[in-house]
Order: C-alpha cells, then structure tokens, then sequence
C-alpha cells in the first residue's frame, strides 16, 4: 500500500489534499463533500481489501471464497448456492465457483438438500471450521488496530452510514433499472 498524507480542515476533520485538488475543478457548485467521501470510502475500501487478501493469498483462499466459507460457518445444515449468492450480493455462477474452490481445498462439501432431493447445499467442513478458526484471531488482531482510537459509538456510526450508502446505491440502482 502506498503512503497517505492526509491534512486537517477547519474543524480539524482529515481530508486529502490531493483528492480536493483533483475534484476541484470537476465539483458542480463546488460542493466537494459528497465527492470527497465518495474518495474517502473508496481508499477506506482498498484498504481493507488489500488487508484481507494479504490475510488470504498466504491460506490459499481469494476474499469471495473466504466470504462464502464465513457464511457457511454459520449455518450447521449447509446453504443452498442461490442462497450464498443472494447474501454476498453476486451471481450463482460466481458462488458455484468459488464453492468448487472450497471443496478441492476440502474446507467445504456440496450435500443433498434434505427437503428437496434435486438441491445442493454447500456445507463446511471440519477442515474448514479449523481454518476459519486459526484466521479468526489475526482478523481481529487487524481491525482492531484497522479500528485503533475509535470509540465503540464511531465504529458503530461509521457502519450505520456506510450501510446508508449502499441503501441509497440500491434505491438509485432501482430507479436507473425502471427508467431503461
């Protein structure tokens, strides 16, 4: 990752210089705000990206595989693909994927569903909670340094009004969709 040099605005919020100065010329009415922390959840967003691949590539799992193996951690019975697809927000295909990843890894297992023969459910396997289990505590070694200095009432805001972006995203995705 490449050095950050942030500077203080007035009322001594971080900003990035270089982020005003490039917007500046394209802001409409010169309203930077918006367009600011649209830079600021995208830089935040790489950042954990690139900590969490970091975290993965040396256990052999990509991010999307480790997403749909925490999501099977948590369900004793398994989860169908469409399932896992709809609660990662991507495509069956994209799931089915990484599921094939998991099970040549053997940290996952496709099984018969029992209410509906002609389903598959995706099941963790020991293997795979053991490797959950040893990845838990350096994931949270580093977002508690990630986090450092924030009050539990800041990590709790900061996730209210990224989940409110991507409600209004989802909103604003509708509308763009009905008008085609």
């Amino acid at each position: 990752m490449k050095d950050v040099y942030f500077a203080h605005d007035p009322e001594d919020r971080l900003y990035d210089p270089r982020v005003r100065a490039a917007l500046g010329d394209f802001a409409v009415d010169d309203e930077l705000g918006p367009l600011e922390a649209a830079a600021a959840l995208r830089t935040a967003a790489r950042g954990l990206d690139w900590l969490r691949s970091h975290g993965t590539d040396s256990r052999g799992l990509s991010p999307g595989a480790l997403d749909v193996l925490i999501r099977l951690g948590g369900s004793e019975d398994g989860i169908s693909i469409k399932d896992l697809a709809a609660s990662a927000g991507v495509s069956s295909r994209n799931v089915t994927g990484l599921v094939d990843t998991l099970e040549r890894g053997e940290l996952a297992v496709r099984v018969p569903a029992p209410a509906d023969r002609r389903s598959v459910l995706a099941r963790i396997t020991p293997a795979g909670r053991t490797w959950l289990e040893e990845f838990r505590r350096p994931s949270q070694a580093a977002m508690a340094a990630v986090f450092r200095g924030f009050t539990p009432s800041e990590v709790a805001l900061l996730r209210h009004l990224c989940l409110r972006v991507v409600e209004n995203q989802h909103q604003l995705t509708r509308y763009l969709e009905e008008r085609k």
